[in-house]
């Protein structure tokens, strides 16, 4: 998807959570929601899958979403599997959830693990990386089982990664 086209989604998407004064609600959902769909290929298959019915693919989000997710999260991601871009929804979660941060002057941290970080964990992460960047941080927990052990994080452009794969080839470098 191209930058501008997602920019366009994320602009709408935040006007709407705006005017409906769901903004952070919408954009945590859309970002956990946009996880999701990059997870299960199956779902990623059938919420794309032109040869079903806009409509049933359309009640399928309904159905996964209902008394998860606002009305307006649920009303944008049926629009996005309506107009067959529900693969681009992970870049206009991503757009969103940095604007949303820069708006409320804060900083994203995406914060990859193998397994869900705890809210306790998410807590102690955000206070961490806050006194290290001197800016306050929103983490967002991405799982991914590429990740053997460890995390890594991502500021912006800044990688940490703190990863056991990455600390066995650093001390095989290092013999």
């Amino acid at each position: 998807m191209s930058d501008n086209r997602a920019s366009a989604y994320a602009d709408a998407a935040l006007a709407i959570a705006s005017a409906e004064g769901d903004r952070a609600e919408v954009t945590d959902e859309l970002f956990r929601f946009g996880q999701v769909v990059v997870g299960n290929e199956e779902l990623r298959r059938t919420l794309s899958d032109p040869h079903l019915p806009v409509e049933r693919r359309a009640q399928i989000v309904e159905d996964l979403l209902d008394g998860r997710a606002t009305r307006t999260t649920v009303s944008f991601v049926s629009m996005l599997v309506a107009s067959g871009r529900i693969g681009d929804l992970p870049a206009i979660a991503e757009e969103i959830t940095q604007r949303a941060a820069a708006a409320a002057g804060e900083t994203v941290a995406e914060v990859r693990t193998a397994v869900p970080l705890t809210d306790a964990q998410i807590a102690d992460l955000t206070q961490a990386l806050s006194a290290r960047t001197g800016q306050t941080v929103t983490v967002r927990n991405v799982v991914d089982e590429s990740v053997l052990g460890g995390v890594v994080t991502r500021i912006g452009d800044s990688v940490l990664d703190g990863t056991v794969r990455t600390r066995l080839n650093q001390l095989r470098e290092a013999f």
